[in-house]
């Protein structure tokens, strides 16, 4: 049953969702042992079961994308260099103001660079800060950390990793 319920569902699925499918009450301790169960059976397979902040999922094996690229020849959006700087900057420090990340890049962010993120569904206005204008705290989704196959902000790469990574030696750390 989880599995036909995991394999079926367009989106992650929490334990409290999953804990539906049965008629006699089960413990969710009961029902992660059944997933890391399941986990295992298909740790051979071309999917594989993993769990991401909004719940548990079934995703293609990394190995597997560039054939899977073949049947659609459609490329994933681009996204330009505020853009990414931007999201970096929420990931990292949320939850930030648009003064902050202003701050940290030294440029002006454009409101389309919000507005990007915003519609993708990776960032969100969680609040307001206290203080004059009452500015927007900016955080992360769920949707983000689910995309990016995370738990958490915690399992996010170190900075010091992302900054050899893109080979940036000028590069400021933001932690």
């Amino acid at each position: 049953m989880l599995e036909a319920a995991l394999l079926a569902a367009q989106q992650p699925l929490t334990v409290n969702e999953l804990k539906k499918l049965f008629v006699e009450e089960i413990g969710g301790e009961v029902l992660r042992v059944l997933l890391e169960e399941l986990r295992a059976d298909w740790s051979e397979r071309p999917l594989e079961l993993i769990q991401v902040a909004s719940g548990w999922r079934f995703r293609t094996r990394a190995e597997f994308l560039p054939y899977l690229d073949r049947l659609n020849p459609e490329k994933p959006p681009k996204y330009s260099r505020a853009v990414l700087e931007t999201l970096a900057i929420i990931a990292y420090r949320q939850p930030v103001t648009r003064g902050d990340i202003e701050e940290i890049r030294g440029v002006t962010v454009a409101t389309q660079v919000i507005r990007t993120l915003e519609e993708r569904g990776w960032i969100d206005v969680i609040g307001h800060r206290d203080t004059p204008g009452r500015p927007a705290l900016l955080a992360t989704t769920r949707k983000f950390l689910d995309d990016l196959g995370l738990r958490s902000v915690s399992e996010l790469p170190p900075l010091d990793m992302i900054n050899q990574t893109v080979n940036l030696p000028d590069a400021q750390q933001t932690t």
